[in-house]
């Protein structure tokens, strides 16, 4: 199992998981040619994937969604509420999640997870493959119970850290994009990020990927200063890019995941 970021950030965002003989995209925030060049960089074609999976309404990780869906004949799953969101137009294979059901594509077992956002039905997912799991958890204000429970069990976690609570006070938004960032059902700050890593059982966790960092809230400097408690106890943690994601991160029932290039600072909102 491995899985790799086409981008991340308020620009765009798109992650590929592949296991066995399977390959999923979820989201896609970039147009049909910025997502076939994104994906060549990962040694992808578009016929290599086997569907879309949709995190929730945002521009960031909808918009390419109807017109990639389109070209390349892709099963799309999302939330009724994600789909009633917005105007999608006729999608070739529309599979709703209803009631966060869990699903399969192919050799991948697929586990919605409900979070706090300011989207009409957003979900996260967890992906599984064999006892291989992999978390990814951006998007949400904050960590709710249920969030926290769903999450215990990873052995590796793509996970938000989106700004530095003191950067997003003094920072150029409007007081209103500042309470709705890093209010309860906006974006998880640094601290709450390292608070949830810390409820994690760290020994099964053995890789952390930093993603959905804020380019004006936020700075790859404290990210790191906040995360060197628990950089001892995990093997890697690797911070994701705008403009270039990061590179395959493999998984292994028998050996610790490992990273085939080193990720760089996200460029995010």
């Amino acid at each position: 199992m491995r899985f790799a970021s086409l981008g991340s950030g308020s620009r765009g965002n798109a992650t590929v998981v592949q296991a066995g003989n399977s390959c999923v995209l979820m989201d896609c925030g970039f147009t049909i040619k910025e997502t076939e060049r994104r994906l060549s960089l990962l040694g992808l074609t578009p016929k290599d994937l086997d569907a879309i999976v949709v995190t929730h309404e945002h521009s960031d990780h909808l918009k390419g969604v109807p017109a990639f869906a389109r070209r390349y004949e892709l099963p799309t799953y999302m939330t009724p509420g994600t789909f009633r969101a917005r105007d999608l137009g006729k999608l070739p294979d529309l599979q709703l999640i209803e009631n966060y059901q869990a699903f399969t594509v192919g050799d991948l077992h697929i586990e919605p997870v409900a979070v706090p956002h300011d989207a009409r039905e957003p979900a996260q997912f967890i992906f599984c493959y064999g006892e291989m799991r992999l978390g990814v958890l951006t998007d949400l204000g904050n960590v709710s119970a249920h969030v926290e429970k769903c999450y215990q069990n990873c052995d590796a976690l793509l996970l938000e850290a989106n700004h530095d609570s003191m950067m997003l006070a003094m920072g150029p938004y409007p007081m209103s994009l500042k309470d709705r960032v890093g209010g309860p059902w906006g974006h998880l700050n640094n601290q709450q990020a390292l608070r949830f890593v810390q409820s994690l059982d760290l020994d099964r966790l053995k890789q952390l990927v930093i993603a959905h960092i804020s380019e004006k809230n936020n700075a790859l400097s404290k990210v790191q200063e906040v995360f060197q408690g628990v950089s001892e106890q995990l093997e890697d943690i690797l911070y994701a890019s705008q403009d270039e994601g990061f590179d395959w991160v493999s998984m292994s029932a028998e050996t610790s995941p490992t990273a085939e290039l080193t990720a760089v600072l996200a460029q995010s909102k």
